[in-house]
């Protein structure tokens, strides 16, 4: 089964690294490294079940981060407690740092064009040529880990329960996007894990979860959560215009 859709929404192994600090609330210079590391595996055993070529920059900071545990809890010699040796966090909090600062200033440019929105009017000669396609909109980071956490819940969840014989689903997309789209007409909002049935086949959960993502990537759905780890609800995005449904890719 091949998937067409693309995955390049995932901003790489820092930005997810920088969610997980925020999302427990960690100090960044004194980060849990074996809290952080489970956590991380866990959401890369989801990556590698939608595109497994799309985590290899991912697979090389977990690598990073095992090392760091391995040393960590490492016994020291006598000599080598006497002797002050350096932290081996220090080179990954160097980089999370630079993340940040630079994460930080696409912020604040962010909240500036924001603002100027806010300030002056729209010109009537200043729109753009060509309109901007909706599909390569990237999906904000936030609800982005959000998502691919509570996936990773369900996935777990589901592990228990695996059939006896393999079993294979090559439904398109766009059949899972036009199911969601369907019930949002006639339910104000859906909890994400409600779309995942008891003994669904794995294929079937990852078409459901990029049908998701690409419905949020179109402006046709978008997310909500109300407290940290609470149920994630999917409720129809409001447009300004009315916009026909872009798919993914064409079938072959």
């Amino acid at each position: 089964m091949r998937f067409r859709v693309k995955l390049d929404m995932f901003s790489g192994p820092l930005d997810l690294l920088w969610y997980l600090v925020r999302r427990h609330e960690l100090d960044i210079l004194d980060i849990p490294i074996a809290l952080v590391t489970e956590q991380y595996l866990e959401l890369i055993t989801v990556l590698e079940e939608i595109d497994v070529n799309a985590v290899g920059d991912f697979l090389e900071m977990a690598t990073r981060l095992m090392e760091i545990k391995s040393r960590l809890v490492l016994p020291r010699h006598e000599d080598e407690e006497e002797q002050e040796i350096e932290d081996p966090r220090h080179d990954m909090v160097q980089r999370l740092l630079e993340y940040k600062k630079y994460k930080d200033a696409a912020s604040m440019l962010e909240d500036r064009a924001r603002d100027w929105q806010q300030r002056f009017s729209r010109q009537v000669n200043d729109l753009p040529t060509n309109r901007v396609d909706p599909t390569e909109q990237p999906i904000q980071d936030v609800e982005l880990w959000d998502l691919v956490s509570a996936f990773s819940r369900v996935i777990r969840d589901n592990a228990a329960s695996k059939p006896s014989a393999i079993r294979y689903d090559d439904t398109p997309i766009e059949v899972y996007m036009k199911r969601i789209q369907e019930r949002l007409a006639d339910e104000p909002r859906i909890a994400f894990t409600s779309l995942f049935e008891q003994n669904m086949i794995r294929s079937q959960m990852v078409g459901i979860f990029l049908a998701i993502l690409e419905l949020i990537r179109h402006h046709h759905a978008q997310v909500e959560q109300e407290d940290l780890f609470s149920e994630i609800w999917i409720t129809k995005k409001k447009l300004t215009a009315a916009e026909p449904l872009k798919l993914a890719d064409e079938a072959a």
